[in-house]
């Protein structure tokens, strides 16, 4: 087989599956450490740019980041029509804030984040990411858990964002994914509030996460969509599910959408307009027959577990 020149010596390569690994080739390395919850690097890649690594799993980067970031934030800020608070559970990086106070009706935005070292660097080290969003008056961040955080809150947000890194086992965060979880996030909505997870890989080896997700959102919400973007470090599309009280339009009017985005948000978006949003609910045939066949509903006592965790190289 034919070989090409190699510019990078270090890598991070990523499991997909037993037999499968993503490598992004590194150009630097800004931070490595273990924290109270999870391995940590921001690091800089030869081809997408700087990114947030943990426990080997690639989180977001400057190069693609948008693709993840708006549809996460704007999917269910459309549904509602014109959040006021706004309430993102995870979301390191500070992008998810950011994209969520490009909304006019933004009067409040709470980042609720278990492991502060890890926002701490993203501050530092990656500006491209959160924009000043953590020195916005608007924005509140919580250094805590989730589950905690939601237990004290009660049909205020208009828009909660589950952002939420991988579920893996060896993680903080995959107790985050079940139906008690999704329960308190539907207790702490207003009544015509929404809510949003990302909700993993759509690629056929790997759906049967934003599958069995996607059931147990819908074992909690009255109406449940899934919706996907494809990210190209993710290697797959990369789905999300948009839950509400109030019925989801998944055709909706690209000219609509442009309107209320135009009247409502200061209009810096990348990717995302009424158009894109129509396409991005139109999810395969087989991914929309696995969800109406399925019937296992995760819970604190049967979570989902991730496949591995990726790993450095020279």
């Amino acid at each position: 087989m034919p070989g090409a020149k190699l510019n990078t010596d270090y890598w991070v390569s990523e499991y997909i599956s037993p037999c499968d690994i993503y490598s992004h080739g590194l150009k630097r390395i800004f931070v490595h450490q273990q924290t109270a919850f999870q391995e940590m690097s921001i690091v800089e890649s030869s081809t997408y740019g700087k990114a947030l690594v943990l426990d080997g799993k690639w989180q977001s980067c400057t190069g693609d980041e948008f693709l993840y970031h708006e549809p996460l934030v704007h999917a269910g800020a459309v549904h509602h029509r014109g959040p006021e608070k706004v309430l993102v559970l995870g979301g390191g990086e500070g992008a998810t804030v950011r994209e969520a106070l490009k909304w006019k009706t933004v009067k409040k935005v709470v980042m609720v984040d278990i492991d502060g070292e890890v926002v701490e660097a993203c501050k530092k080290y990656l500006p491209e990411m959160h924009q000043g969003a953590f020195d916005d008056p608007r924005t509140e961040l919580v250094i805590g858990d989730a589950l905690n955080y939601l237990d004290n809150s009660e049909s205020e947000w208009d828009l909660i964002i589950s952002d939420l890194s991988d579920p893996i086992e060896e993680g903080p965060s995959f107790m985050l994914f079940t139906k008690e979880y999704f329960e308190k996030c539907r207790r702490a909505l207003k009544p015509n509030g929404c809510f949003v997870v990302q909700a993993g890989p759509l690629d056929p080896l790997r759906m049967n996460l934003h599958v069995r997700l996607a059931n147990t959102v819908a074992a909690v919400f009255k109406h449940a969509a899934s919706y996907s973007s494809f990210i190209p470090t993710y290697a797959s599309p990369w789905s999300f599910v948009l839950a509400s009280a109030q019925p989801i339009d998944e055709f909706p009017d690209p000219a609509a959408t442009d309107k209320l985005l135009a009247g409502k948000t200061t209009g810096q978006l990348r990717m995302f307009d009424g158009r894109t949003l129509l396409g991005m609910f139109q999810v395969g045939k087989h991914v929309r027959l696995a969800i109406a066949n399925e019937t296992e509903v995760y819970t604190t006592d049967s979570p989902p577990r991730f496949f591995g965790k990726g790993a450095g190289s020279e």
